[in-house]
């Protein structure tokens, strides 16, 4: 990627230097626990880097969707204590963005010492389609760096935002990609220049309409496409099957029909899948054949036929990419398809091929398995700045890097 990268910025020196940084800590939670600290924990390269050379850091990150307002169920004070346990150092939160407190912390700040700023996303200008609004914030976030700051992003979840902490503060400081952003496109360069054959890419999640670009862009470049999730229905039902309650975007049949006719003979789609009478965990669940889902019953996962066969095509590919889990793997009925097709791409990883685990969902569901991460060859933090690399799109919070 040819753009500055902390490398450079540590070799100009940070000692005694104000650093903002970008992290991505939308991680999930229980109440106030934190149930994948995956997100934190690939923070720690880029700030125990920032730490060791006295920088004195200040993080920016958002929790959830608030409405643009302080919510206390989006606080980020149990991020601020688990990113301190990893530390091994106090981490202080803010109490608000940019207002009083966080001046005044910021001002207190010694060499090696860690801010965090409350919830960006609380300042409506975070996320505000108004240039000059998200340049006030962007102003605002600078301030607390001083004159000879500098700005690292390295949250990858958000690269694809065009937003205050993300683009317009990097228009502001001498900018840089940290460790975790410059890994990132460095694996994803992987899966669009010079490939290793055979290529895969399994795609789940719940709608066809999430994943269009995604297929439209790799459906030509690749040697199989398998489809599970939600969204195979829309395209079981393009091929004139029934899918009873099953999840169904009715105006992407026509969309799918067209992708089936050109690309039919690299798209692999379920043969069975797990139906249910009702979307609980304790519904009466039973494998029927995907063109014979009763009326009144709702698939929520693939069945074995198909994860034999999935497993069979993903078992020769030398590079696999996967976003988006098979099934509604939350529920335990529901879960063998997704650990099944997991379990071929781990497969895959230890007779050497190159796999990537496309963030989001796919991520929470290798961990909610119980999947160990180094079964896969990468593991993004960020799914939706995956997929829209993967299409070809830009990157605004990357091609302000480049400036």
């Amino acid at each position: 990627m040819g753009v500055p990268t902390l490398k450079n910025l540590l070799e100009e020196g940070v000692s005694g230097r104000g650093v903002l940084v970008r992290s991505d800590f939308n991680v999930p939670l229980d109440g106030s626990t934190i149930t994948d600290p995956g997100r934190i924990l690939a923070s720690l390269p880029t700030l125990n880097a920032l730490i060791d050379a006295g920088a004195k850091v200040i993080i920016t990150a958002h929790l959830g969707r608030p409405k643009g307002e302080p919510d206390p169920k989006f606080s980020l004070a149990p991020v601020a204590a688990r990113l301190g346990e990893e530390l091994g150092r106090n981490v202080q939160l803010a109490g608000d963005v940019v207002g009083t407190d966080a001046l005044a912390r910021a001002e207190g700040l010694t060499d090696g010492d860690v801010l965090l700023l409350e919830n960006i996303r609380f300042d409506p200008r975070e996320t505000s389609k108004d240039d000059a609004e998200r340049e006030k914030l962007a102003k605002a976030l600078v301030e607390l760096v001083g004159d000879d700051g500098a700005f690292v992003s390295d949250g990858f979840g958000v690269v694809h935002r065009k937003q205050a902490s993300v683009y317009d503060v990097a228009k502001l400081l001498p900018h840089y990609a940290g460790e975790l952003v410059a890994a990132e496109v460095d694996v994803l360069s992987k899966l669009t220049e010079d490939v290793t054959r055979p290529y895969a890419v399994v795609l789940g999640g719940s709608k066809v309409s999430d994943k269009l670009g995604v297929i439209e862009a790799l459906a030509p470049k690749v040697d199989t496409l398998v489809i599970g999730g939600g969204m195979a229905f829309t395209f079981l039902a393009a091929q004139g099957h029934s899918v009873g309650t099953s999840l169904l975007q009715e105006d992407q049949i026509e969309v799918c029909k067209s992708l089936l006719e050109r690309f039919g003979d690299v798209i692999h789609l379920p043969v069975d899948v797990v139906v249910a009478d009702k979307f609980a965990a304790d519904a009466e669940a039973k494998t029927v054949a995907a063109d014979a889902i009763p009326d009144g019953w709702m698939g929520l996962d693939i069945g074995p036929e198909s994860v034999k066969r999935f497993a069979a095509v993903l078992s020769g590919a030398k590079t696999i990419f996967w976003n988006g889990p098979s099934g509604v793997f939350e529920f335990e009925k529901f879960s063998a398809g997704t650990r099944g097709v997991a379990e071929a791409i781990a497969g895959a990883t230890g007779n050497g091929a190159f796999t990537v685990v496309g963030g989001g969902d796919s991520a929470a569901a290798v961990r909610t398995l119980g999947l160990p991460d180094s079964d896969f060859s990468h593991i993004s933090t960020g799914g939706g700045a995956s997929l829209e690399y993967l299409e070809g799109k830009e990157l605004p919070g990357l091609k302000v890097l480049e400036s």
